[in-house]
């Protein structure tokens, strides 16, 4: 098997209910895209050599491979299922999830995992595989999670919107652009949250603070981030949303009334950053939809 070649998805796949409802996410954004899709299944067998039998390691390896290969054309079936133009091209690999997806993402425009694995041979954990992707992935990472939703996996219409947390950052800019395209894909509304709070220095600026001025500042600075965008895209509905909260529970919030989440794999570091460690892992963990984090 050789590695793939620039393209489309590339997804993680293992026994997991999750890992299924990934490669149905996956078949319906190959097809948005017009794009083959690639599932790739690692498994990583356990040694096996005992004293006065070198043949069962070899026996015990072959055995693995052939499980993990069933697992694998299972899962291309589903795709091919779900989306039946689509080219479907299998990959499977002797390793550990998360190196040998890793090394997938470099070649792929999209990473697809499904939030919880089987935690076993094959197992892809959002503790582990998701978020080693999503902090040094070579493509943008794809986390499907939240409620299951046949239309959007099957890559059909749906009117809720793409939501993207902006905060100013380098990668809060790749998660709008990001954000841009999805949209546009999906011919879906977007929604760009904006969210300013500082809850150690609130309780002791408050009487000084004029907030109307500080709340205007913030509008403007959302408006300044997303009009390079919108006249990129000039058919995307751009819904503006600036609030007074924490990026954490804003944009779950806003998550449980999105088709997807887009965000970025790291923030400015304060209160209002998207971190991998704290807004995105968040996320990643409790978003009622998918969760894509865009990466540099």
């Amino acid at each position: 098997m050789t590695r793939g070649q620039p393209g489309g998805p590339v997804v993680g796949v293992d026994e997991s209910e999750s890992a299924r409802d990934a490669v149905r996410w996956a078949a319906g954004e190959a097809a948005l895209r017009r794009a083959r899709l690639r599932p790739v299944l690692a498994f990583a067998p356990l040694p096996a050599g005992h004293v006065g039998n070198p043949g069962l390691g070899t026996a015990y390896r072959s055995t693995m491979a052939e499980a993990a290969r069933a697992v694998l054309e299972s899962a291309a079936e589903l795709a091919r299922e779900a989306a039946p133009d689509v080219a479907v091209e299998p990959a499977l690999w002797e390793g550990f999830p998360a190196p040998v997806l890793l090394d997938e993402s470099d070649r792929a425009r999209l990473t697809v995992v499904g939030s919880r694995g089987l935690g076993g041979f094959t197992g892809l954990l959002v503790g582990s595989v998701a978020v080693s992707l999503a902090s040094r992935g070579g493509s943008p990472v794809l986390v499907v999670r939240g409620r299951r939703d046949d239309r959007a996996a099957a890559g059909r219409a749906d009117p809720r919107p793409v939501v993207v947390g902006v905060d100013g950052s380098p990668t809060s800019e790749a998660a709008l652009g990001l954000a841009f395209e999805e949209a546009a894909l999906r011919v879906a509304p977007l929604v760009a949250l904006h969210t300013w709070s500082d809850e150690m220095l609130e309780p002791a600026l408050a009487p000084v603070i004029d907030w109307a001025s500080l709340e205007t500042e913030e509008h403007a600075l959302l408006a300044q981030r997303l009009a390079g965008w919108a006249e990129k895209y000039p058919d995307v509905e751009v819904r503006r949303l600036v609030e007074r909260d924490r990026p954490a529970p804003a944009l779950l919030g806003a998550a449980a009334r999105a088709q997807l989440l887009v965000v970025g794999s790291r923030g400015r570091g304060n209160a209002t950053g998207l971190l991998l460690g704290s807004v995105s892992h968040a996320l990643l963990h409790h978003a009622d939809c998918p969760v894509l984090v865009a990466r540099p």
